[in-house]
């Protein structure tokens, strides 16, 4: 970005956005387009050839050669196909560069060869993408020139949700019709929509590139399958929102650009725990637009790195015993004329309409915790989760001093009267200013935690895409506040059926609030005492998305069917095996072709120095000793990667997916576990110069 350029001229400036729909389309054809994506009309084939002719124009104007409709499917990634603009030629050779209302709303990718849990076969190719207008085109250049983007859903032939926006933006419908119902019985009659907003933090780390190259494990896994620690780790806490160093602002500074150029709010940038560790946060947005922002942001991160030397690690756990990465995602409720559902206003326990909301959200999350936690089920968070570097596997609600005090009144005497202050907070320093104080602190260990006008779900994993929660969320919600609603219109006294609802949701729901700390083990007994589940691995957390209260949650919405449903989790044991499969592979091409080679010549060269020491008439004690050791290391690595090798084979053979991911999970993985140790011991010892692969001083703090 040059000197003089600031971050509102180029903010939005490659975003087929408003401005630029104000600008380039008929005022009747702009207004009909904004009708139907504030009201979720069907889009009428004369506006869309209107606005795809501006689309095109406006693109090519900017160098678009090709336009992709670009979309989600279940692997968690975005995929894309690109048409150029180009027609058939004339007669004189030249050609005219087109693009129809028609191809704007529909294109044809093939859903054979995306996962589709069964719902396709490979001989049943026909799948179709489908332009959500209501998330912005954009264009994107890069080395294969500059692209057309427009975010699409993706279903296929007879109609089944194959991607991750469709069940969202159903989702966001339930959640909509919901809230309205629930608005109007406090007098409501001017908000027309509500739609859940959500800002997601990104979490990621950067290594240098040649030294990623040198890793077999991380270029096919995203994470080091053997590693010993360093000498120095994150205890020092000096990493965290420390100065940025001048290679990684440089590469920050090229990310935000990047970002601001495609309307991405991106807003706060540091240190993150680890080190080599980063934060991304962007300003909340749609649900449905901020997760088509987060993908790019994923993308933009990967992008910008390899220009400048670097890696961008994305998965959960690339570095053993330093801390993860996550994603949080922050979720709240807010209206088409400006009123955040899950604002508490200053007197909490005199807002009724917020305790009935909030009492929802604690009944939908105690009820459906077991599909949250399913919802941030992948099997990178597998080793995340549960650590003391990330939420527990355990949901529970973290609510602060203030709303728990609230609570506690209405449970306990039936009406709430009073809510605590944040008063001042005195630094005891004559020259700094008196701060405002809030009324609760924070919990940094809670999954699911209010944090003043909205929720923070800390769960998610920091390469999976955000759609998955938020989907739970809205429509586990909107059930919670459908089941309120069917109550309230039928009460001959609003106001104390209100109060008496609000109250008995409070008492049943009681157990999920809990505000202390998440990562002790005092809290496990405790939430077991509680009856809470702890689902302590993806595989375990599958399952929940057939039982049949879920199935029927989904279905009652029009959010998910039973035939999706049974698809998906078809695919996650199978994405769960893949995964599993490709990492104790990788161990086994490593530790065969590598670590076991450049192990045995270190017993050589020291063998060869025990010969000649004892040739020259001294001790050789201590190189004895040292060859003695790392030949017994040498024969349990040995003898554990026999074992991982046949148990891998064994697991890869069986048919059933959901038994492969079972064995990878009970078997195969505490064997890729018996395999890194004795290798972790053998780093210590053998020669750097000998070791085969950077260490994780070189990749943490060589950046």
């Amino acid at each position: 970005m040059s000197e003089k350029m600031n971050v509102a001229e180029i903010f939005g400036s490659n975003v087929f956005n408003d401005k630029v729909m104000q600008e380039r389309l008929p005022k009747k054809v702009y207004k009909e387009l904004k009708k139907i994506i504030k009201e979720g009309k069907e889009l009428d084939p004369v506006v869309a050839d209107v606005v795809a002719q501006a689309m095109k124009n406006w693109a090519v104007e900017r160098g678009a050669t090709h336009y992709t409709h670009i979309f989600q499917p279940l692997t968690g990634m975005t995929a894309e196909k690109h048409d150029s603009f180009i027609t058939s030629p004339d007669e004189d050779g030249t050609v005219l560069m087109e693009f129809s209302g028609k191809e704007l709303i529909k294109g044809e990718p093939d859903a054979s060869s995306f996962p589709s849990g069964g719902l396709r076969a490979t001989f049943e190719a026909r799948g179709y993408t489908a332009w959500d207008c209501t998330s912005p085109a954009y264009i994107r250049e890069d080395a294969a020139g500059v692209i057309l983007c427009i975010p699409t859903a993706f279903c296929s032939y007879t109609g089944e949700a194959l991607d991750q926006k469709t069940p969202l933006l159903r989702s966001m419908e339930a959640i909509n019709e919901q809230s309205l119902r629930l608005l109007r019985l406090f007098g409501n009659t001017t908000s027309k929509k509500v739609t859940p907003s959500v800002g997601p933090e990104q979490e990621y780390f950067l290594v240098d590139k040649q030294k990623y190259l040198k890793r077999k494990d991380l270029i096919f896994t995203g994470r080091t399958l053997f590693g010993a620690m360093p000498p120095k780790g994150q205890e020092l806490d000096d990493h965290y929102f420390g100065t940025i160093r001048q290679r990684i602002a440089s590469y920050m500074k090229d990310v935000n650009e990047e970002l601001w150029k495609l309307g991405v709010t991106a807003k706060t940038q540091h240190n993150e725990v680890a080190p080599a560790q980063h934060e991304l946060a962007t300003i909340y947005s749609e649900a449905n637009i901020a997760v088509d922002s987060n993908q790019v942001v994923m993308k933009t991160l990967k992008k910008v790195a390899c220009q400048h030397g670097l890696q961008c690690l994305l998965h959960e756990k690339p570095f053993a015993g330093v801390n993860g990465s996550g994603k949080h995602n922050n979720w709240s409720l807010t209206t088409d004329d400006g009123i955040n559902l899950l604002d508490p206003g200053k007197t909490p326990h005199e807002n009724i309409q917020f305790l009935l909301v909030l009492t929802c959200v604690l009944k939908a999350v105690d009820r459906h915790a077991d599909l949250l936690r399913e919802s941030a089920a992948d099997p990178g968070n597998d080793y995340r989760l549960g650590a003391n570097e990330a939420p527990p596997a355990i949901i529970s609600v973290f609510l602060g001093d203030q709303l728990e005090d609230v609570l506690e009144q209405l449970i306990s005497t039936g009406m709430a009267t009073h809510s605590l202050k944040g008063g001042v907070l005195e630094t005891g320093v004559k020259t700094l200013p008196s701060l405002a104080k809030d009324a609760t602190d924070r919990n940094r260990t809670s999954p699911f935690a209010f944090t003043g006008n909205k929720f923070e779900f800390r769960m998610v994993g920091s390469r999976d895409s955000i759609s998955s929660p938020n989907v739970v969320l809205n429509t586990i919600v909107a059930e919670a506040f459908s089941e309120a609603c069917d109550i309230l219109e039928k009460a001959d006294d609003f106001d104390v059926a209100v109060h008496d609802l609000i109250k008995r949701q409070a008492s049943e729901h009681q157990r999920i609030v809990f505000n202390g700390n998440g990562y002790s083990d005092e809290w496990v007994a405790e939430a077991e005492r509680r009856g809470l589940p702890n689902i302590k691995s993806m595989v375990e957390a599958i399952p929940v998305l057939l039982k049949e209260e879920n199935i029927a949650m989904f279905e009652k919405f029009g959010v998910l069917t039973r035939t999706e449903l049974e698809s998906r989790v078809e695919i996650k044991y199978e994405n769960y095996a893949k995964a599993i499969n490709i990492e104790a592979k990788t161990m086994i091409d490593v530790a065969g072709k590598q670590i076991i080679p450049a192990v045995i010549t270190y017993t050589k060269k020291l063998a060869d120095t025990v010969n000649a020491v004892t040739a020259a008439g001294a001790r050789a004690t201590v190189q004895v000793s040292l060859l003695n050791e790392v030949s017994d290391l040498l024969e349990e690595t040995k003898k554990a990667l026999s074992e991982l090798s046949s148990l891998e084979a064994r697991a890869a053979a069986m048919e059933s997916v959901e038994e492969q991911a079972k064995c990878f999970h009970g078997e195969v993985m505490p064997a890729m576990e018996a395999l890194r140790a004795p290798v972790d011991k053998l780093e210590m010892l053998v020669d750097k110069e000998l070791w085969p692969m950077p260490s994780y001083g070189d990749l943490l703090f060589e950046v």
